[in-house]
């Protein structure tokens, strides 16, 4: 049984409050008051027994317990979510004809769960669903080869694709493991090894190589590879280090002993993921579809990504509309 003071509405409000930090970013977020919120907080806090954000600085940012208790209320949220979300998608019975791409980093999680819930709703519908990477998967909505899509957004427009933002995916640095010393500048570091680049016709590769030259940072090219898993198996080799982000570095689990994470070691910057959508789909489809991949990613992405690593708590979240 919840403690008395401890409400749905309560765990929400502090669980977009440790997201961004600010009263009135959650207000906006929850759809309540300034006034509200912070009435919200005091009431978890005082049934709690405990400070879960410090409120002297700004942006608040979590205590220790507040760390603790965030990623236990999130994961009890992402379930609800995750079961009122799937309990919309499941009226789909009327569709006749689904055809769906989604970015190969979803491969080992997202994807048959998604599938497995839209299957179970579309009884009589014809329904085709293929992994590749970003940029083919805009490519085929642009020919309307496809009806929806998973994908790293480009910031692109496209004529007659709608766009329902889902996640913020940040870039980080992986290495062998015991190559950078926790804590340390791992700079010095990487001019032993080669980068690892993702093959260049990728959006991953271009985004990461925009942002190179931004930082002035050019690295010798020795190495493309287009497999995501093939690069983080290289990094484990010992091989090489490489750029990549925590939807890539969760999807190749069985390297993470051989590897470590890392912040950037210089300005960061994130992609976003979104499913796109064409013009001639009902918005309630793709709505629904959008709302049951926010609440998979959380639970099976964000959340185990933030409680590895800690240091990704602001970066790596949710995209709400």
């Amino acid at each position: 049984m919840l403690r008395k003071g401890v409400t749905l509405r309560g765990l929400e409000v502090f669980e977009a409050l440790a997201a961004s930090g600010s009263v009135a970013q959650a207000a906006r977020t929850t759809g309540l008051s300034q006034p509200a919120v912070s009435q919200q907080i005091r009431n978890l806090e005082t049934a709690l027994g405990s400070d879960l954000l410090d409120h002297g600085k700004r942006p608040m940012r979590l205590t220790p317990a507040g760390r603790s208790y965030l990623a236990r209320a999130s994961g009890v949220l992402a379930q609800l979510r995750l079961a009122q979300s799937e309990l919309s998608v499941m009226d789909l019975t009327h569709l006749t004809q689904l055809s769906m791409g989604i970015i190969d980093d979803f491969d080992n999680d997202l994807t048959p769960r998604l599938v497995t819930t839209l299957a179970e709703s579309m009884t009589r519908c014809q329904f085709r669903l293929i992994t590749a990477p970003s940029h083919e998967i805009a490519d085929a909505l642009r020919s309307r080869s496809l009806h929806l899509g998973v994908t790293a957004s480009t910031g692109e427009v496209i004529d007659g694709v709608s766009e329902y933002p889902l996640a913020r995916d940040p870039f980080i640095l992986v290495t062998p493991a015991g190559l950078v010393a926790p804590g340390s500048d791992p700079m010095p570091a990487l001019s032993d090894l080669p980068m690892l680049r993702y093959g260049r016709e990728q959006l991953i590769s271009r985004q990461i190589e925009a942002h190179l030259k931004r930082a002035q940072f050019d690295p010798p090219n020795r190495f493309e590879i287009a497999s995501n898993p093939s690069l983080i198996a290289m990094v484990s080799r010992g091989i090489g280090w490489a750029i990549t982000t925590p939807f890539g570095f969760l999807r190749a689990a069985r390297f993470h002993e051989k590897v470590d994470a890392h912040p950037l070691p210089f300005a960061p910057f994130s992609r976003s993921i979104s499913l796109l959508a064409g013009e001639d789909w009902a918005d309630t489809v793709p709505r629904d579809v959008a709302q049951t991949m926010r609440r998979l990613i959380q639970q099976h992405l964000i959340t185990p990504g933030v409680e590895r690593f800690p240091w990704l708590q602001d970066s790596l979240r949710i995209l709400e509309e």
